[in-house]
Order: structure tokens, then C-alpha cells, then sequence
């Protein structure tokens, strides 16, 4: 195993640049706000490392999956969570106390990796990676990448604590939602005009 600092620091800018605005991020701090930060930073992050392994070792192989089908069931799960969001975000204050979240570290995980896992098949993160591992190594660019996405991850998350302790539960919620069902509308209409 031959580690390059310069792969590393490489493959960790280009893919933390490039997951930066992308819909993983933004569902990653609309279930911050949910469900406990830390759990749901384990679950988007084991998703991660799992597309990192699979895009270093069968990069060339990613590109027979339909993308079509990708896209809508990544659309479907973003239609869930803007349901799951909307539907808890309705009513007056006085139904603060009865909104519920998910909870306990296993459906959190499950949840969140779960959202990841299916939402990045064949995304340009996972391409940028596959293709950087056949020019710039496997193990360095592995590090890297899966360092750039567990750091947007967890800057997505800090950043939904911080926002969830100043702005009202309800008002996240209705604004974590609407956000979900644009990534839906977006996947959508990604599947036919891509």
C-alpha cells in the first residue's frame, strides 16, 4: 500500500468542492435537524466509505447502472423525508411538545445511510473518485474522498445544530421540507433531461 500526500490532499479538495453544493448535503442537515446530529453523521458517513470502496474498486463499473432508476428512487426518498418534514412542521405552537422524531442510534443509522447510500449511485462525486483512483492510486484517493465527504457531512450537521438552537423546531422543519421537495422535483426532473 503506497500512500501519496499529494493524491490525498488532491482527491480531498476536488471532492469536498464538488459535495459542497450538492443535494447530499442538504438532506444531511435537513436530518441533523430531526435526528441526533452524531448518529446520523455515522450513517451518512458509513454510506460514504461503502460508495468510496465501491467507486476505487469498480469504478469503470459504475456507469452500467440505468440512470433513470438511480434518480427516481433518489427522488423518492427525497419526497418521503419533504413528506415526513411537512407533516411534522404543521399546527400551532401549542403542538410544539407532540412533533415527532426519529430516534435511538439504529433507526437514525439505518435512516441516514440508507438516504446516502441510494441517493449517490453514479453521482459526480463517485465518478470524480472512480476516475481519480485509476490516475492517482487507490488508497490515497480512498482517504481523501471519504475524508472530504464525512467533512461536508459534519459541516452540514453542525450547521443544522446551530441553526435548530436559533430559528424555531417548526421553521426548520417547514424549510428542511420544502428543501427535500425541491431536491425531489430536481432529481425528477433530472431523469428527463439527463
Amino acid at each position: 500500500m503506497h500512500l501519496d500526500p499529494l493524491a490525498i490532499i488532491t482527491a480531498f479538495g476536488l471532492i469536498f468542492l464538488a459535495e459542497l453544493p450538492d443535494k447530499t448535503m442538504f438532506a444531511s442537515l435537513a436530518m441533523g435537524t430531526r435526528m441526533r446530529p452524531l448518529y446520523v453523521w455515522f450513517g451518512t458517513s458509513s454510506a460514504f466509505i461503502v460508495h468510496v470502496a465501491i467507486a476505487v474498486g469498480a469504478g469503470g463499473l459504475l456507469g452500467l447502472l440505468p440512470d433513470w432508476i438511480v434518480k427516481l428512487v433518489s427522488a423518492s426518498l427525497f419526497a418521503l423525508g419533504a413528506f415526513l418534514l411537512l407533516r411534522g412542521s404543521g399546527g400551532d405552537d401549542a403542538e410544539e411538545t407532540e412533533v415527532k422524531t426519529v430516534t435511538g442510534f439504529w433507526p437514525v443509522y439505518s435512516t441516514a445511510f440508507m438516504a446516502v447510500f441510494i441517493s449517490e449511485w453514479g453521482d459526480l462525486t463517485q465518478i470524480t473518485t472512480a476516475n481519480l483512483a485509476a490516475s492517482n492510486g487507490a488508497w490515497s484517493t480512498a482517504i481523501g474522498s471519504a475524508a472530504a465527504l464525512m467533512s461536508v457531512s459534519a459541516l452540514a450537521l453542525l450547521a443544522g445544530k446551530f441553526i435548530a438552537k436559533r430559528v424555531p423546531l417548526k421553521t426548520v422543519q417547514r424549510i428542511g421540507g420544502l428543501c427535500m421537495l425541491a431536491l425531489a422535483l430536481w432529481t425528477a426532473v433530472e431523469i428527463f433531461t439527463g
